[in-house]
């Protein structure tokens, strides 16, 4: 991913979804039932990928 596809503007639905852009599901091979994390530091939230077993 380069520099330039780093950052993405998404807009939040009535309620209160977001959707991952097809570019950072990919990068991460995030697939359709996966789970993420939500880090909330200061004023940012961070998306982590991860696996439960």
């Amino acid at each position: 991913m380069s520099v330039n596809e780093n950052e993405v503007l998404v807009k939040i639905s009535t309620t209160g979804t977001i959707s991952i852009p097809k570019q950072f599901r990919k990068y991460l091979d995030l697939q359709k039932g996966e789970y993420v994390k939500l880090v909330l530091e200061k004023d940012q939230i961070f998306i982590r990928k991860v696996v439960i077993t």
